[in-house]
Parts: structure tokens; C-alpha cells; sequence
């Protein structure tokens, strides 16, 4: 099974359309590559989704 961190991912969205949990970055051909065929990736448009990052601010 491959180790990702997508579901803690501020680009990881539910889709509407396809009813499904998906990630709206477009990998380009060589990174699509690299995700399908390591076991461990570590995406570059990885963003820590931080719904309380905001209120953090705040104070």
C-alpha cells in the first residue's frame, strides 16, 4: 500500500461531480511517474490543510 499524506492535504478536495475525495493538483506526465511508482512520495504541492491556522493568527 503507498504511504501518502493526501487526506491531511489542503489541495485533497471532495469533488462534487464525481462524488469522490480527489486532489486538484494536475501532475504532469514525469511527476504522475513518480507518484504511481514509489512507494513514498513526497509531493511538492503538498500544503498542511490547517483549518485552525487562521484563528492561530488571530490571537
Amino acid at each position: 500500500m503507498k504511504t501518502t499524506v493526501c487526506e491531511s492535504c489542503a489541495n485533497y478536495v471532495y469533488d462534487e461531480e464525481s462524488d469522490c475525495m480527489c486532489c486538484e493538483v494536475n501532475l504532469d506526465e514525469d511527476e504522475m511517474l513518480k507518484f504511481m511508482s514509489s512507494q513514498t512520495y513526497n509531493c511538492p504541492y503538498f500544503r498542511l490543510d490547517d483549518e485552525y491556522g487562521i484563528v492561530r493568527k488571530q490571537n
